[in-house]
């Protein structure tokens, strides 16, 4: 089945261990940088109970096949492939471990990515037998871990990132997300979720620090509307400055 991973040159999985920090977000935008940088680039949104993809591209329409193999959708320069294309947008998926390993493995290995530079896997929450399966039959080039400031997300993107170093796979970096709130009226910083928390574990674990993201409406808002490259400059130059480093 691997034969269909040849034309990519680097496969990153983007993890946290834990829902709710942004990963999706980042991993969209890291994809853009990467985009904008001139680099051939897709996505595989790995969460098959809560796909991001269809609603931060705002595609709706099933892939077309071709000689038995799944079509990405392609956006911005960007080649994607979700469950989420395949089902309603409000249709849950009641699934076990069993069906979504299976799910998975066919999104990735039963589609047509064609020749690119980097695929990035927009990893599930959690580190059990989806996580591990993953990290296992996937050749894997890293992971990068995202995390917030606060303990309770940092706790997770630890483990998160103990679970790569079990099965070999190096982690590339660590960002963390929503790092502050940048007040446009009177322009100072408000540390709301606590501050450099994910940057002293990586210093302390000798890990990469990619760079800390803002809290931004405007990022919130591009998510939502489905046109994620549109961000303003300074948040554009943030993730350019991230994938200089990846």
């Amino acid at each position: 089945m691997e034969v269909n991973l040849r034309g990519i040159k680097k496969i990153v999985a983007i993890g946290s261990g834990k829902g709710g920090v942004g990963k999706s977000t980042v991993t969209i935008n890291l994809a853009c940088a990467m985009a904008r940088a001139g680099h051939k680039v897709g996505i595989l949104d790995a969460d098959i109970y809560g796909p991001s993809l269809p609603i931060m591209f705002d595609i709706h329409d099933k892939p077309g096949f071709e000689e038995g193999q799944m079509i990405p959708h392609e956006k911005q320069n960007i080649k994607l492939m979700s469950i989420g294309f395949m089902m309603g947008g409000e249709t849950p998926l009641i699934w076990r471990g069993p069906m979504i390993q299976k799910a998975l493995q066919q999104l990735l290995f039963n589609t047509n990515w064609g020749e690119l530079d980097y695929l990035f896997i927009d990893m599930p929450p959690g580190t059990g037998d989806i996580q591990l399966t993953l990290a296992q039959k996937v050749p894997l080039s890293g992971a990068i871990i995202v995390s917030t400031p606060q303990d309770i997300a940092l706790i997770d993107a630890k483990k998160a990132v103990h679970m790569f170093n079990k099965v070999n796979v190096p982690i590339l970096g660590l960002i963390e997300n929503m790092s502050y709130f940048n007040c446009p009226h009177c322009h100072e910083n408000t540390y709301i979720f606590d501050h450099e928390n994910v940057k002293k574990y990586a210093q302390d674990n000798s890990i990469k620090f990619l760079g800390e993201i803002p809290l931004k409406i405007s990022i919130r808002e591009n998510m939502d509307q489905g046109t994620p490259g549109k961000i303003e400059d300074v948040v554009q130059k943030i993730f350019d400055d991230m994938v200089i480093n990846i």
